[in-house]
C-alpha cells in the first residue's frame, strides 16, 4: 500500500481532529425525506458554545460567570453583559432619571446585543459598549473589543426574556438567590460603588427592582436548563457545569443541535484507522482489517445506549460475612438488554454483521434492500425481518450516511412494522451533515452513532472526503483499473 507502512501512517496521525460542519452555500432539493442539502462551504469554523446566565439583580451572576471562566482557563471564553447594552437616556429622561426603570425589558437595546452575539457566533470581532452609570450613556468610555471565542457567556437579568436569545443558547443557567440576600448585596454595591444613599436605593428597589423581578425576571426561570441556588457559593453546581461544558466543547457542532447524535471520541488510533481506510492505495486486506476494527468500536458504543437492568452476582472470591461463615463476594452490576436484533441495509450494511455477532451472541439479523433511483428517491426491493421485531430494540447497520434517503426509507419500514422510533439505533462509520439533518429532523427519537462527521456532499451527492464505494472495497468487487469514486447513500 504505497511507501508508508501501517504503523507509520497511524503514528503520523498526531493532530487533534474535528470534522468540519459547513453550511455556507447550502443548496437544497426536495425528496421524500424532506430537504436534502447538496453542498457546503469548507471554511466555517466550529460554532462557539453559548451560555446564558440570568437571575435577579445582585444574585451572584457575575461571580458564577467569573468562576466558570477561571475553570475554563484553557479555552477562549468571552463574557458579554446585558448591562452594557442599556439605551442612552435622552435629555428628558435624564431630568427624571430616578423614575426610570432600568429593570424593564424596554431599557435594553436588544437589537444591538443580538447583532453582537450573532457576529461573535460567526467568528467576527465586535465592539461591546461600555455603559456609564453616571452619565447614563454608552459613548463616554471606549468600547471593549471582543474577539472570536470557544465559549460565549451572555449574562443579564433579562437575558431569557427575549426568545431570540434563548434560541442561540446551548445552556441556560438561572442563579437563584434569596431576596433578602440580593437586597443586602444591592445596598452595599450601590452605596459603595455608585455613591447612592440607602434611602434612594430602597426607594428604587420597592418601586422598580422588586416588581420587575416578579413580573419579568422570575417567570424566565422556567426556561433554565440549570438552576443554581446560592450563586457563587454553590461550588458543586459550578464544577458540574464546567465539566458538562468541557464535554460539549469536545463534541461536533451537530451534537449540540441534535442530542440523539453520538460521535465516538476521536483518538490517534481512530484517526489513524480512518486515514488507512480512506487511502485509495490501501490494499483490500488492510481495508477490511481496519474497517472491522472501527465497526467494532461503533457497535460497542451503540450497545452502550441500550437499556439495562441492575443485577447482583456472586464472585468466586471468598468473603467472610460472619464468624465462621464464608461465601462468595457480591458484585453489583447490570444485565444486558436481551430483546435485541440487528438489521443490515444490503449490501454495505452486511459488512457490520460480524462485529455485531461478535458482541451479541446468537443475535437475530434482518435484511433490507433499497434500490437507488437516480437522485429522486429510493425503492424498497426486499425485506426480511424477525417476526417479533416490534418487541425488540433494533440496531440498524449501514456504514455510510450520505443524503439520508436510504436511512429514511429503512427507518420508515421499521416503524411501519411496529418498532417504536426510540427503540432504533442507527450505526454507521461516517455521516454527512446533510444526512444527519434529514434523519434527525424526521426521526428525532432515534439515536445515531458514528465514528466521524464528514465535510458534506459534492454536486453528485457523494460523501466527501468519504472513502469510496464501501461495499465494493470491502467485498472486493471494485474495478482496480478504475479511479476511486464515492457513490454513497
Amino acid at each position: 500500500m504505497g511507501s508508508k507502512s501501517v504503523v507509520d501512517m497511524i503514528e503520523a496521525s498526531s493532530e487533534v481532529h474535528f470534522s468540519g460542519f459547513h453550511m455556507d452555500g447550502l443548496q437544497s432539493r426536495d425528496s421524500e425525506a424532506g430537504q436534502t442539502t447538496t453542498s457546503m462551504s469548507k471554511n466555517m469554523d466550529k460554532q462557539p458554545f453559548v451560555i446564558g446566565v440570568a437571575g435577579g439583580a445582585a444574585s451572584g451572576k457575575t461571580t458564577v460567570c467569573d468562576m466558570i471562566i477561571q475553570q475554563l482557563h484553557d479555552q477562549r471564553v468571552v463574557l458579554v453583559n446585558q448591562d452594557s447594552f442599556y439605551h442612552n437616556l435622552n435629555a428628558e429622561e435624564l431630568t427624571r432619571v430616578h423614575e426610570y426603570n432600568f429593570d424593564h425589558p424596554d431599557a435594553f437595546d436588544n437589537e444591538q446585543l443580538l447583532s453582537s452575539i450573532e457576529k461573535l457566533m460567526h467568528g467576527q470581532a465586535v465592539d461591546i459598549p461600555n455603559y456609564d452609570f453616571k452619565s447614563y450613556k454608552n459613548n463616554v468610555f471606549p468600547a471593549r473589543r471582543v474577539n472570536r471565542s470557544d465559549v460565549i457567556i451572555l449574562e443579564g437579568i433579562l437575558i431569557f426574556h427575549d426568545p431570540r436569545f434563548r434560541e442561540l443558547m446551548n445552556m441556560k443557567i438561572f442563579v437563584d438567590t434569596d431576596a433578602d440576600v440580593r437586597l443586602a448585596r444591592r445596598i452595599r454595591r450601590d452605596t459603595v460603588e455608585k455613591g447612592r444613599d440607602i434611602g434612594s436605593v430602597l426607594d428604587q428597589y420597592s418601586k422598580f427592582v422588586k416588581p420587575a423581578f416578579d413580573d419579568f425576571i422570575l417567570p424566565t426561570k422556567k426556561f433554565a436548563d440549570i438552576i443554581i441556588p446560592r450563586g457563587g457559593d454553590n461550588h458543586v453546581a459550578i464544577d458540574l457545569i464546567v465539566q458538562h461544558i468541557r464535554t460539549k466543547l469536545g463534541q461536533h457542532d451537530l451534537c449540540k443541535i441534535y442530542p440523539n447524535l453520538y460521535v465516538i471520541q476521536s483518538t490517534f488510533q481512530i484517526r489513524g484507522m480512518h486515514t488507512l481506510i480512506r487511502d485509495s492505495l490501501t490494499t483490500k486486506h488492510d481495508f477490511i482489517f481496519y474497517s472491522d476494527r472501527l465497526i467494532r468500536l461503533v457497535v460497542e458504543h451503540g450497545l452502550g445506549h441500550l437499556p439495562f437492568t441492575e443485577k447482583q452476582v456472586i464472585t468466586p472470591t471468598v468473603a467472610t460475612l460472619l464468624p465462621g461463615v464464608n461465601a462468595g463476594s457480591v458484585y453489583s452490576g447490570v444485565d444486558f438488554c436481551k430483546r435485541l436484533c440487528g438489521v443490515s441495509v444490503i449490501r454495505s450494511g452486511e459488512s457490520m454483521e460480524n462485529a455485531l455477532r461478535a458482541c451479541c451472541k446468537g443475535i437475530k439479523i434482518g435484511k433490507i434492500l433499497i434500490h437507488r433511483e437516480g437522485d429522486n428517491g429510493q425503492q424498497l426491493i426486499y425485506e426480511k425481518l424477525p417476526q417479533d421485531i416490534l418487541d425488540r430494540h433494533v440496531l440498524l447497520l449501514d456504514p455510510i450516511l450520505g443524503t439520508g434517503n436510504s436511512a429514511v426509507q429503512a427507518i420508515s419500514l421499521l416503524i411501519s412494522k411496529g418498532v417504536p422510533e426510540s427503540n432504533i439505533i442507527f450505526l454507521n462509520l461516517i455521516s454527512a451533515p446533510q444526512g444527519v439533518h434529514v434523519v434527525c429532523k424526521k426521526f428525532p427519537r432515534i439515536k445515531i452513532v458514528t465514528s466521524e462527521i464528514e465535510n458534506g456532499l459534492n454536486e453528485d451527492f457523494r460523501v466527501i472526503p468519504g472513502m469510496g464505494e464501501f461495499g465494493d472495497r470491502y467485498f472486493g468487487t471494485d474495478d482496480d483499473d478504475q479511479p476511486v469514486v464515492a457513490p454513497q447513500q
